[in-house]
């Protein structure tokens, strides 16, 4: 049996999604970095014609409904970080993961600062500078990121 790139994309999006709802003890949870996005940027820069700014967009729509945040938040951010990510893909696939990793900051800076500007456009809300973190430790994990999900692309095409 093969696991087709369709099949490996939707195993990889599952697991992040996993990883975004999994409870972990309070502090953890605090600087936990979005796995879902972390997942789509990895797709878009590896097969940036078939998974693009529609499949992040459809994703960004579940995971709207998993969080049980606003329908569309994620849909937005997911969709935007996709398109920069297919935008620049031809420059960054190629890099070292120290020089993606400032793509990625830049990616999950504008991702959590759209999450900041819904919730204080719904309700006044107290941010601490915690709520930054998530962007930290995603630009640190991202160098493991691809090297796991490489594995898992080859392991599915080794399947027999």
């Amino acid at each position: 049996m093969h696991l087709s790139n369709q099949q490996n994309f939707l195993i990889t999006i599952v697991l992040a999604m996993c990883l975004r709802i999994a409870p972990v003890p309070y502090p953890i949870s605090m600087v936990t970095p979005d796995w879902i996005l972390l997942v789509l940027i990895y797709w878009a820069l590896m097969l940036p014609y078939r998974k693009g700014v529609f499949n992040a967009w459809i994703i960004g729509l579940f995971t709207d409904v998993l969080l049980g945040r606003t329908l569309g938040e994620y849909a937005l951010i997911y969709s935007l970080v996709g398109y920069f990510s297919i935008k620049f893909h031809k420059r960054l696939r190629f890099v070292p993961l120290i020089q993606q990793s400032v793509f990625i900051f830049a990616c999950l800076l504008m991702a959590q600062a759209f999450v900041f500007i819904m919730e204080t456009i719904q309700r006044p809300t107290n941010f601490t500078s915690v709520f930054w973190l998530p962007v930290i430790t995603g630009t640190l994990i991202w160098s493991f990121i691809p090297p796991v999900l490489h594995f898992i692309r080859s392991i599915g095409r080794s399947i027999s």
